[in-house]
């Protein structure tokens, strides 16, 4: 996952994977803007969070907790998609 250290989304993503007992690897782009270009380059997308399940983009918050919402997070997490 893509942060920064004031984004309340990257801090509601993290809270929301910690309540599934989740764990991700955090990438801060803030502190190191090569970080920030690959982020850019792997998603052409400019905001974070960031969030990849393995290697699927999932997208920001806000698409991840829609993902959650219609089923289709889970079977990611399970390597089902």
């Amino acid at each position: 996952m893509y942060t920064t250290a004031v984004c309340p989304y990257c801090v509601a993503a993290k809270n929301f994977l910690k309540s599934k007992g989740r764990e991700w690897t955090e990438v801060r782009v803030d502190l190191d803007p090569a970080e920030r270009e690959k982020m850019m380059a792997l998603t052409r997308r400019t905001s974070v969070p960031q969030i990849f399940v393995g290697d699927t983009h999932v997208g920001g918050y806000d698409d991840m907790i829609a993902l959650h919402r219609e089923g289709k997070l889970e079977p990611l997490f399970e390597g089902e998609a």
